[in-house]
C-alpha cells in the first residue's frame, strides 16, 4: 500500500527487521507501507539498473553507498519497463541532480511508480546486521501507515510475509507473449530466449553479435523452444528459489536431450544445475553488486563481475561429475566465499554462469561469455 506525497523527505519513517530490529529515519519515494526481503548492494553506481531488475521483485534493497541519486533517473538505462524492487534504503539521498542525462530525480521517480523508501538511516549498521544474521523479511512504515501504530503490531505485520524460500515468482515478472529483439547488422544466428526475469540489456548484447533473439515467456515449452528453430537457447535471470522451478528445468532437460547449443546466467546457472541433477540452496545474505571477484576456472582468469543472487548451485570444485547428460564441471567460482558461478558440459555445448555478464550496470570484464555462445553455435552449425 502506497500514498503519495510531495513531503515525504521531512515525513518520519520505520524500517522493521522480522528479528526485531529498527531503524528510524525519513520517508523517500513513496509514503506507506511496503514489504520484502531486506538484502543489500554493493555497487557504488547504477542505481537505475539495480531498481528496475526484474530479479529484485519482492525484495527490499539496501544501499551500502552512502550518497545515492546524484545521477537522476533517465528513460534510457532502466533494464525493464518498471521498478521491481518493493521498498529502497539509503543513507544520504542527494538533494540535487546533476547529470546531462538526468531527465527527473531518483525520489520522483520512486514517487511515481510508488515504490516505498527510507532515507537518513544508518545503512552501515543495517548491512553489518544482515551479513550476521542473514536476509530476512522486512517492512518500511511512514504516513498513515505508521502513525500511531505500536512496534509490535509493525514486527507483526513483517512477520506475516511469505518467505523468499519456496517463492515461485518468474511467471509475474516475465513477459506475457513472445516478442523479437532483431540482429543488429548481419543476422547470423538466432536464438531462443526463456525469460525468467530477463534484463534488457541482455538481448542487446547478443543482438550486438549477429543473433536474432526470440524472447519467450517464462511457461514456454520445448515445442515453443524449437518452433523458431533455434541455433541456440538462452535461459535468463530471475527471481525466486530455484527449487520451485520445475517446469523450466524440465524444458531445459529437454534442450539438453536435443544437444542444442545452451547458454544460462544467474537463475539460469541454477537451472542447469537442477537439470543435471545438482541441487540448490539459499546463501546467507547473496551476492549483489557489481564489485565480486569471479574466477574463469577454465583460464584462470580472475573478473570483477556484477550479480545479484540468493541462491547457488550445491556442485562438488573438486572434480567432475557425472550427469544424465554426459560429464559437468565448475567453470567458476566465486573468490570471496567459493559458491559456485559456472557451469559446464564436456560432452555436449552447454554452460551457465551465475553473474550477469552483459554488465548493465557493472564491468566488462565477463562480457567474452556472449562469444563463447556464439562459438558453440559456430561449432554445431560447422
Amino acid at each position: 500500500m502506497t500514498t503519495s506525497t510531495r513531503g515525504a523527505a521531512k515525513t518520519p519513517a520505520v524500517l522493521v527487521l522480522e528479528d526485531g530490529r529498527i531503524f528510524r529515519g525519513r520517508a523517500y519515494g513513496a509514503v506507506g507501507e511496503t514489504f520484502g526481503e531486506a538484502v543489500f548492494s554493493t555497487g557504488m553506481t547504477g542505481y537505475q539498473e539495480t531498481l528496475t531488475d526484474p530479479s529484485y521483485h519482492r525484495q527490499v534493497v539496501v544501499m551500502t553507498a552512502p550518497h545515492v541519486g546524484n545521477t537522476g533517473v533517465n528513460d534510457e538505462d532502466p533494464e525493464s519497463g518498471r521498478i521491481w524492487v518493493s521498498g529502497y534504503v539509503v543513507r544520504d539521498p542527494a538533494r540535487v541532480s546533476s547529470n546531462w542525462r538526468a531527465q527527473r530525480s531518483l525520489d520522483e521517480e520512486l514517487e511515481r511508480q510508488g515504490v516505498v523508501g527510507i532515507s537518513g538511516i544508518d545503512t552501515r549498521a543495517l548491512t553489518r546486521h544482515l551479513r550476521e544474521r542473514g536476509a530476512m523479511r522486512v517492512g518500511i512504515f511512514s504516513g498513515d501507515a505508521w502513525s500511531g501504530v505500536r512496534d509490535e503490531a509493525l514486527l507483526a505485520k513483517v512477520q506475516e510475509q511469505p518467505q523468499m524460500k519456496g517463492a515461485n515468482l518468474s511467471a509475474e515478472v516475465a513477459t506475457k507473449e513472445t516478442y523479437v529483439v532483431p540482429a543488429i547488422g548481419t543476422k547470423k544466428f538466432t536464438v531462443a530466449a526463456v525469460d525468467l526475469g530477463i534484463k534488457g540489456m541482455t538481448p542487446h548484447r547478443m543482438a550486438e553479435r549477429g543473433i536474432e533473439v526470440h524472447v519467450l515467456p517464462a511457461t514456454a515449452t520445448a515445442e515453443d523452444i524449437y518452433a523458431v528453430q533455434p541455433d541456440g537457447v538462452f535461459f535468463s535471470n530471475g527471481p525466486g528459489d530455484p527449487a520451485t522451478a520445475d517446469g523450466p528445468v524440465a524444458v531445459m532437460r529437454a534442450v539438453l536431450e536435443r544437444r542444442t547449443p545452451l547458454f544460462g546466467i544467474c537463475f539460469g546457472n541454477q537451472i542447469l544445475g537442477r537439470a543435471l541433477g545438482f541441487g540448490t540452496y539459499k546463501l546467507k545474505y547473496g551476492h549483489r553488486g557489481i564489485n565480486q571477484p569471479v574466477q574463469d576456472r577454465t583460464t584462470g582468469k580472475v573478473e570483477v563481475t556484477a550479480h545479484n543472487h540468493g541462491f547457488a548451485v550445491d556442485a562438488p570444485l573438486d572434480k567432475v561429475s557425472d550427469t544424465p547428460f554426459g560429464r559437468a564441471e565448475v567453470s567458476h567460482v566465486c573468490l570471496n566465499d567459493d559458491v559456485v558461478e559456472g557451469l559446464q558440459l564436456l560432452d555436449q555445448p552447454a554452460f551457465s554462469v551465475q553473474y550477469h555478464p552483459e554488465a548493465a550496470a557493472g564491468p566488462h570484464d565477463a562480457a567474452y561469455l556472449f562469444d563463447r555462445f556464439v562459438s558453440l553455435m559456430e561449432a554445431e552449425r560447422a
